[in-house]
């Protein structure tokens, strides 16, 4: 959450004359309705299942790249349809840049009526990295970077691993 996956991934797809497509907004788009509301109404079980059939459907489009929701690693099969249908990039980053990215952010179910914003975000990256490490083909700190230099990075060394 907060590591830049839209910005970073709009960037890489633009170098390299691809597709971008963001997991999220394709389901807010055909939900008609934002995130925030699906966990209201079903739950996260119900957003991650959503979640997952969009990633599914998304996976197949040639030539894209695509950025998943923070939590699109929890489950199992999500992780699956990742790690065999492309390229995996992990932005790993930091507690104080997701804690400045997304201090006022309004369109993050999962730290909505969070009293501890810094312990919620401390127990997610504890949850999520050891996931994202089991499927990432590519690490990438974000320090403090900008999102092109990071992209033609990013780029540079998936061109390096024979992928891009």
């Amino acid at each position: 959450m907060g590591a830049g996956k839209t910005t970073i991934g709009r960037r890489i797809a633009e170098i390299k004359g691809m597709s971008f497509v963001d997991s999220d907004h394709e389901v807010e788009k055909r939900t008609g309705v934002d995130i925030s509301f699906i966990f209201d109404m079903e739950g996260e079980a119900g957003f991650r299942k959503r979640e997952r059939e969009m990633i599914a459907e998304l996976s197949d489009l040639p030539n894209t790249v695509m950025a998943t929701g923070g939590g699109a690693v929890l489950e199992s099969a999500t992780r699956d349809l990742l790690s065999a249908r492309g390229v995996v990039v992990y932005l790993e980053t930091s507690l104080e840049q997701q804690i400045s990215r997304t201090r006022k952010a309004s369109n993050r179910p999962i730290l909505e009526g969070s009293e501890d914003v810094e312990a919620t975000l401390t127990r997610l990256m504890e949850e999520r990295d050891p996931l994202y490490r089991s499927i990432a083909d590519i690490v990438v700190p974000t320090g403090d970077q900008q999102a092109r230099r990071l992209a033609r990075e990013i780029v540079e060394q998936l061109e390096a691993i024979g992928t891009a």
